[in-house]
């Protein structure tokens, strides 16, 4: 699913504008057709998840590809840039229920420890394989025909689909106990949606508009609503227990800050290479290529780099790869240097992803037991999908502000959108290095004599199956 996912990100990102210039869209609007994708996406992320728990995880994949595949074929047929954002949320939706339920059925296939870390790298590929032949896949095709890249998806969908069903283990059939928390579903999709588009309309209507101040309060106020029925419920969306264990946390949000600050950039890197230096599709995509090209030969190996050095420390040196890669395209001109700024910004995005993106995914699956596994991979896809969504609406007003929005952004303009993503690297590389502090000397943490343990990643001992919540026992060894 992960390939999938990445696949079609790529691909529609490449296509944007040309969607725009076939469909007539203005920069806002254009936005929708990445933010209908994320918002149905992460918005119903956490659902998907304890769905998975619950109804049986091979059963909610299957179910959920199907859709997957319907949703992508009536995206790439519409004339409509409205029905095609909604067929964009409604793809987004099936993800929603497909991301927590892969990943699920791998964490509770692997043990802890060197197994799961590989089988998690090996994920990580998949989806750097995706994008990367996503990308070269779009700049062809959309030379034809930006339509083909929304349908590209389709056969890749079914004969994911036909493979699922002939290799996914009956075990993944498992269930948890309990019940659906449908008004906490509802209710943080809501806040997601409206966050969005405030901040998407408030350049028109004004930051400090009634309409702007109204909308950011109903937000908080849903948001708020959201956590009191967590609190109340007796099978809640979100255990909010799971929040207090400090690796979770930190996991949770870097990924909101790698993906928030990369999905932003990617808009606003497609439409200065296309509409104003108007280089070709083809051309847009392979200046993307060296970035997805070194995740995918690089993620096997994280695995063993994270049972080696630790998940914290790559994490760190992640994220300050991220923020140089960034701050070097803050040279942006009409004649950039491929040599000097494109080449190396993207190699050190690829650095970024390759050694963040299955760190943060180890950080945030260990500890945790199987039976709230969708939980915890509902929770970490949930913080990078709706951190996609808010810093790209955020990108998006600062791309249109003293404008209609219609036309073309300009360089200046530009530079300050990346800005954002500079800003938000920044904050991530000291969040990243909090989980350093005082874990140099850190021990491993034995259970009492009588349990068994169970070694994890870095070294940690934590209580073998049946011990309690042990997503706070293995704090101590994962970030050193």
């Amino acid at each position: 699913m992960i390939f999938l996912d990445a696949l079609d990100v790529s691909m529609v990102g490449v296509a944007l504008p040309a969607i725009q210039h076939d469909l007539g869209l203005s920069t806002s609007s254009l936005q929708w057709v990445v933010s209908g994708y994320v918002l149905g996406y992460g918005g119903l992320l956490l659902l998907g998840g304890r769905t998975a728990d619950l109804l049986g995880r091979r059963r909610v994949f299957l179910a959920a590809l199907g859709v997957f595949a319907v949703a992508s074929l009536l995206g790439g047929v519409v004339d409509d840039g409205g029905l095609l954002i909604a067929a964009r949320f409604v793809k987004g939706v099936a993800a929603a229920f497909t991301a927590p339920a892969a990943l699920s059925i791998i964490t509770t296939t692997f043990p802890e420890g060197p197994v799961r870390n590989k089988a998690l790298s090996i994920f990580t590929a998949c989806g750097a394989s995706g994008y990367s032949l996503g990308l070269v896949l779009s700049g062809l095709l959309t030379e034809i025909g930006w339509r083909w890249t929304l349908l590209m998806p389709v056969p890749v969908a079914i004969a994911a689909l036909v493979a699922a069903l002939k290799v996914l283990p009956r075990g993944a059939e498992e269930r948890a106990e309990g019940g659906h928390d449908l008004l906490g579903a509802v209710l943080i999709t809501a806040s997601m949606l409206l966050l969005v588009f405030t901040v998407v309309q408030a350049p028109e209507a004004g930051w400090a508009s009634v309409r702007t101040i109204g909308s950011l309060v109903a937000v908080a106020v849903l948001l708020g609503a959201f956590v009191l029925a967590e609190l109340r419920m007796r099978h809640p969306l979100v255990r909010l227990g799971i929040l207090r264990s400090g690796h979770i946390v930190r996991a949770n949000l870097g990924l909101v800050i790698l993906m928030g600050s990369y999905v932003a950039f990617q808009f606003v890197a497609m439409q200065y290479f296309q509409n104003l230096l108007h280089w070709s599709a083809l051309g847009t995509a392979l200046a993307f290529l060296p970035a997805g090209l070194l995740v995918a030969l690089t993620s096997t190996k994280m695995g063993d780099f994270a049972d080696r050095f630790g998940t914290g420390r790559l994490i760190v040196v992640g994220a300050a790869a991220l923020a140089g890669g960034y701050a070097i395209f803050l040279g942006i001109d009409s004649t950039p240097s491929l040599a000097g700024m494109v080449i190396p910004g993207m190699l050190l995005l690829g650095v970024a992803f390759a050694l963040s993106f299955p760190s943060l995914n180890i950080q945030a699956t260990n500890g945790v037991d199987d039976d709230e596994q969708g939980l915890a991979s509902g929770l970490l896809n949930t913080s990078g999908q709706v951190g996609g969504a808010i810093v790209l609406a955020v990108v998006t007003a600062v791309l249109t502000a003293g404008g209609d929005g219609g036309g073309t952004p300009s360089i200046a303009s530009m530079r300050a959108a990346i800005v954002v993503s500079l800003v938000l690297a920044l904050a991530g590389l000291a969040i990243a290095a909090t989980g350093l502090r005082g874990r140099r000397g850190a021990a491993a943490v034995p259970g009492p004599a009588h349990e068994p343990v169970t070694v994890g990643v870095a070294g940690a001992a934590v209580p073998a199956a049946g011990a309690g919540r042990r997503e706070d026992v293995v704090e101590a060894g994962l970030d050193r």
